[in-house]
């Protein structure tokens, strides 16, 4: 099982967790905020039972408890409603109206009716009440609780993941760097001695067309180096006709590609179409790509390329006739490590999409593909450099 598919079982794991988490959470919160509906209805109960008993008690007494009674509901809005359709004064508490008129009262009885709640039916009144803002934000309580986590959460993936580019990133430098440095003496060291046969050759022919293929060779490893070196600095940025610079990758893959693959793109004097590239690294996307084409083919088939434009950018289509990329994995080539060769490192792609959108301002995507049909790869360049 490769990286990205234990990474992504992860991800599912933690998913699973967090909403049994939020679900118990929930759960809970529910069953709290159906106790103290429960609560608030038996207290409506008792204060109407206690409203009904006042009159059959003392005067004095009957004030003393009528304020008392009144006085301690102190957070369920609760009204009685008369048998004639009216509100009698002080049959009401912790209301948030702006007056006592009667319309005013009848009004918010109609919108505790709204609510759904069952009034408390007496033989002289209808008692309504509405939940209390204690049991109001209760209910909310689950909800702020999971934006709040969530918020979190995201947060901090935002500043884990910021942190892991950029150590990725200063990674990918140093190595890249390193690279370049490690390369300088031995090819510098190859040189020498590719000039010194040829001096103590220069009578043998078949010596010199072998140091005549040495030094194309170690070229190719100046060019090479010369890449790692520009990774992570700032690459100069030329006008460049993108047909020539497009077919010299051409010529470059086709000879050494198995014969059964034909290579269809545009005539180098096709086109007059100028982009902004850096071609040592332009080069490289391409034939990272080619080199993909190459192997997903498994040795026959046709790579075509496509070029065309609209007023912003410059776009190369690459397609290719091999085995195709599920849809789910569209994204995840180009991530470092991604790779279904049994020998490969997975970072091709990852630099490329590096090169493409960091230094040259554009994009690298999958633009299609299907399994077994083949894949066509998306540059998009912007026509101003």
């Amino acid at each position: 099982m490769d990286i990205y598919k234990k990474k992504s079982r992860w991800k599912i794991y933690l998913g699973v967790v967090g909403a049994l988490i939020v679900a118990l959470s929930m759960i809970y919160t529910s069953y709290l905020t159906g106790e103290l509906e429960k609560e608030e209805r038996l207290k409506a109960e008792i204060w109407v039972q206690a409203i009904k008993d006042i009159p059959n008690m003392g005067l004095d007494c009957r004030l003393t408890l009528h304020q008392k009674v009144l006085t301690s509901n102190t957070t369920i809005p609760v009204i009685a409603v008369n048998d004639r359709g009216g509100v009698d004064p002080g049959f009401y508490a912790n209301l948030n109206v702006r007056d006592s008129s009667e319309a005013t009262l009848l009004a918010e009885v109609e919108e505790m009716k709204e609510d759904g709640l069952e009034p408390i039916v007496t033989p002289d009144h209808e008692i309504y009440y509405q939940e209390s803002s204690l049991l109001r934000q209760l209910r909310l309580f689950p909800y702020v609780q999971l934006f709040l986590i969530a918020a979190f959460v995201s947060f901090g993936y935002l500043g884990f993941s910021s942190a892991r580019r950029a150590e990725q990133n200063r990674v990918w430098v140093g190595m890249a760097k390193e690279t370049a440095h490690q390369l300088g003496t031995p090819i510098s060291a190859i040189l020498a001695w590719i000039e010194h046969l040829k001096m103590i050759r220069e009578e043998d022919e078949e010596v010199q067309e072998v140091v005549g293929e040495l030094r194309n060779d170690v070229s190719r490893l100046e060019l090479i180096a010369d890449r790692f070196s520009k990774i992570g600095s700032a690459p100069k940025l030329d006008p460049i006709n993108v047909y020539e610079e497009l077919d010299k990758c051409r010529a470059y893959m086709e000879r050494r590609a198995p014969r059964k693959v034909n290579f269809e793109f545009p005539a180098p004097d096709e086109g007059d179409l100028t982009v902004h590239i850096n071609p040592h690294l332009f080069d490289w996307v391409v034939e990272n790509l080619l080199r993909n084409a190459l192997d997903a083919m498994e040795g026959k088939g046709t790579i075509s390329a496509d070029i065309y434009a609209d007023e912003d950018f410059t776009y190369i289509d690459l397609t290719d006739t091999g085995k195709g990329i599920p849809p789910n994995k569209f994204k995840t080539v180009f991530q470092p490590g991604f790779t279904t060769k049994k020998r490969g490192w997975g970072l091709g792609l990852s630099l490329a999409k590096r090169i493409i959108e960091e230094y040259h301002k554009g994009e690298i995507f999958v633009k299609r593909s299907e399994e077994g049909q083949g894949t066509t790869f998306t540059i998009q360049l912007p026509k101003e450099g």
